[in-house]
C-alpha cells in the first residue's frame, strides 16, 4: 500500500505565495489513523502548533480507536474526533461512514500527521480543502534540523515549511511538547493517590517495566536495574505502575498501582520526580504529563520516538551501560 500511495499528492496544485492568510484558516483537519496510545499522544505537538498558528480555528481529528477522547479532552479548539474502529472488518459501517464524512465537509487546511500512513495520504487526497499537507519528506528540512525524523516533530516542521513557502514569516517558537493538558484538579487527585501509595514525604521514582514484543526487557534485566536504583537512591521512593495484564518484571517488589484511566495515570506520574520505562505508549503518557522521562531503547529508533522536553532523555541500551543510565538519571534528579 505504501508503494501504491507514496506518489499521492504529487499532482496537487500547490498554492502560490500570498494565497494563504492566517485569518482565513478556520476549519482544520488533522489525520492520523492509528489506534495506539503513544501515537495519539505523539499527535499533540502538531495540534498545539495548529492552535498557536491559527488561534481562531476549529480542529477535527481523524483517528482510530477510542484513546483520542481522553488524550484531547482539554483541547477546547477540537471540534470533532472522527474515530474509526481499530480493525476495519469489525465494523464496516462505522469504518466507511468515517471515510465518507471527510468528503462531506469542506476544510481550509488538511494535514496528514503520518507520512508512512497510506490511508492518511488517501484521506488527504479525498478531502475538500485548498491547502493540503500530505506529509512528504523534505531534504531541506532534514539537513537543517537533526530531529526532523522524530515522529511528533516532522509534522510541525512540515507545517512551518509549508507556511514559509506561501510567504508567511518563519516561526522561531520552540517545538511544542507532548501534552495531555492536565487540570489542577486532576493533578491534585493524582497527588492524593500517590500519597496513599508511598505514605511519606520523600520524592518518588516511578517505573513501568512492561512493553510490547522485542521492546520488553527481561525480568533479570529489570531486577538488576531495580536493585542498583535502590542502592543509588535510598532517599527516594521507588514505585511501579502496572499494565492492564497485572504483571511486573520486578516481581512486585516495589509498591505498585494500576489504573484504567489514562488521565489518572498521567496525574499520578505528574507528581513523581522521574518516570522510567522502555519505549511504549505509557512512556509517551509520562512525557505528555510534562514529567522528566527516561526511555530505554534497544530495537526501536530513539530518533523517531524519544521522549523530549522537561529534561527527558532516550538511552540506547545496546550502546550504553547501567552506569551510564544511573548517571543520566542522577543528572535529571539533581534538578
Amino acid at each position: 500500500m505504501h508503494s501504491i500511495t507514496k506518489h499521492i499528492g504529487s499532482g496537487y496544485s500547490e498554492p502560490k505565495v500570498g494565497d494563504l492568510h492566517i485569518a482565513d484558516i478556520n476549519k482544520v483537519l488533522i489525520i492520523r489513523p492509528n489506534h495506539r496510545l503513544g501515537n495519539q499522544l505523539l499527535l499533540t505537538p502538531i495540534v498545539q502548533e495548529v492552535i498557536n498558528t491559527f488561534p481562531n480555528c476549529e480542529i477535527d481529528l481523524f483517528v482510530k480507536g477510542g484513546v483520542a477522547l481522553p488524550v484531547f479532552e482539554n483541547y477546547t479548539q477540537i471540534n470533532n474526533i472522527i474515530q474509526l474502529p481499530k480493525k476495519p472488518f469489525s465494523n464496516l459501517f462505522t469504518y466507511f461512514k468515517g471515510w465518507i464524512s471527510i468528503k462531506k465537509k469542506t476544510y481550509d487546511l488538511v494535514i496528514n500527521g503520518d507520512k508512512n500512513s497510506s490511508s492518511g495520504r488517501l484521506l488527504t487526497q479525498l478531502s475538500k480543502a485548498r491547502f493540503k499537507i500530505f506529509g512528504n519528506n523534505y531534504e531541506e528540512i532534514q539537513s537543517k534540523y537533526e530531529d526532523y525524523e522524530h515522529i511528533s516533530k516532522y509534522p510541525v516542521y512540515n507545517l512551518r515549511h509549508y507556511l514559509k513557502k506561501l510567504g508567511l514569516p518563519e516561526t522561531t517558537a520552540p517545538m511544542p511538547l507532548l501534552d495531555i493538558k492536565l487540570k489542577e484538579s486532576e493533578i491534585a487527585n493524582g497527588k492524593k493517590i500517590l500519597e496513599g501509595i508511598i505514605k511519606n514525604n520523600k520524592k518518588t521514582i516511578c517505573l513501568y517495566t512492561n512493553a510490547t514484543g522485542d521492546k520488553c526487557y527481561s525480568e533479570d534485566w529489570w531486577l538488576t536495574f531495580y536493585t542498583r536504583l535502590q542502592n543509588e537512591y535510598p532517599d527516594y521512593n521507588i514505585i511501579e505502575m502496572l499494565p492492564i495484564e497485572n504483571i511486573s518484571k520486578i516481581n512486585f517488589k516495589a509498591p505498585h498501582f494500576y489504573s484504567k484511566d489514562i488521565r489518572e495515570m498521567a496525574a499520578i506520574i505528574k507528581n513523581t520526580a522521574i518516570f522510567i520505562a522502555a519505549d511504549n505508549g505509557v512512556m509517551h503518557l509520562a512525557s505528555a504529563s510534562l514529567t522528566p522521562t527516561v526511555g530505554f531503547f534497544s530495537v526501536t529508533s530513539s530518533k523517531m520516538y524519544a521522549p523530549f522536553g522537561n529534561g527527558s532523555i532516550a538511552l540506547n541500551t545496546n550502546e550504553t551501560s547501567i552506569d551510564d543510565w544511573l548517571r543520566a538519571i542522577g543528572n535529571i534528579l539533581v534538578f
